[in-house]
């Protein structure tokens, strides 16, 4: 039996990607800070012998130690780490002070640096760690700023890890989000702004779900995916890679910032 380890999974992208990845057979330690939500994970899994959860602040110094000793403890190995936990709301690069900047790198770059480094030790032939990242770390992403700087180095650092250690046979790849529907997505879509930056320039129907994220992090823990190394895949429905508007975009009247109506 294989043994992951997913961080944020008490919601979200996580939560499904825990799920999904216990109906393909593995085990799973669930990381996260909520004690109730880790719960709902486990009624989810319902499976004791499947399933171990943990809360823990990331950015605690004790934090990586005390997730691989769980997984040990109870399984012995550990065969995938996915690093997923984040934080969302940043500001662009003039409106963040060094409290949001250090807040934001030590959640998404820090604490995934060192828990790789960590679970390192204990990954044999066969294993991989798979960072989530951000189309903020593959285009530049307005209002991205310690967000955007974060996603970028952890996009570096999953490079790294599969040039260091592919011929080990771990492998490393990033699995940037686009917008992703979620409780708080929902509500942003509310903003017409929102609605036009993301929705009116999708080329798909929809925009994507907690589901398109878990099965592709699956698919990067399944045979399927066993020569993927140091890649970053994209799931946004052709957002970031095309200059797609749709016919609504096309024919609305925009403004400038300013509230004057545009020049024709």
């Amino acid at each position: 039996m294989q043994v992951a380890i997913v961080t944020g999974a008490s919601s979200g992208i996580g939560f499904a990607t825990a799920i999904k990845l216990a109906e393909m057979g593995m085990s799973v330690v669930g990381v996260g800070r909520d004690t109730k939500k880790l719960d709902a994970l486990k009624a989810a899994i319902n499976d004791p012998t499947r399933i171990e959860t943990i809360a823990v602040d990331l950015t605690a110094d004790d934090a990586p130690k005390r997730i691989v000793e769980a997984a040990v403890a109870r399984w012995n190995q550990i065969d995938f780490l996915v690093n997923n936990a984040g934080v969302g709301s940043p500001k662009p690069l003039h409106e963040t002070d060094d409290q949001t900047l250090d807040y934001f790198l030590g959640i998404m770059l820090r604490a995934p640096f060192r828990l790789a480094r960590d679970v390192l030790p204990h990954m044999k032939k066969g294993s991989a760690i798979i960072n989530v990242t951000s189309t903020f770390a593959v285009v530049g992403g307005m209002r991205g700023g310690a967000y955007s700087a974060a996603k970028g180095g952890l996009t570096a650092l999953t490079t790294h890890i599969a040039c260091q250690y592919g011929a080990l046979g771990i492998r490393s790849n990033a699995v940037a989000p686009g917008v992703t529907l979620t409780p708080m997505v929902e509500s942003r879509l509310e903003d017409p702004k929102f609605r036009r930056i993301n929705v009116e320039m999708t080329p798909h129907f929809r925009l994507g779900t907690v589901d398109d994220l878990a099965s592709t992090i699956a698919f990067l823990c399944s045979p399927g995916g066993s020569f993927i190394n140091g890649q970053t895949i994209v799931v946004d429905g052709g957002w970031c890679s095309t200059k797609y508007l749709s016919d609504y975009a096309l024919t609305s009247v925009w403004t400038p910032a300013d509230g004057q109506p545009a020049k024709k």
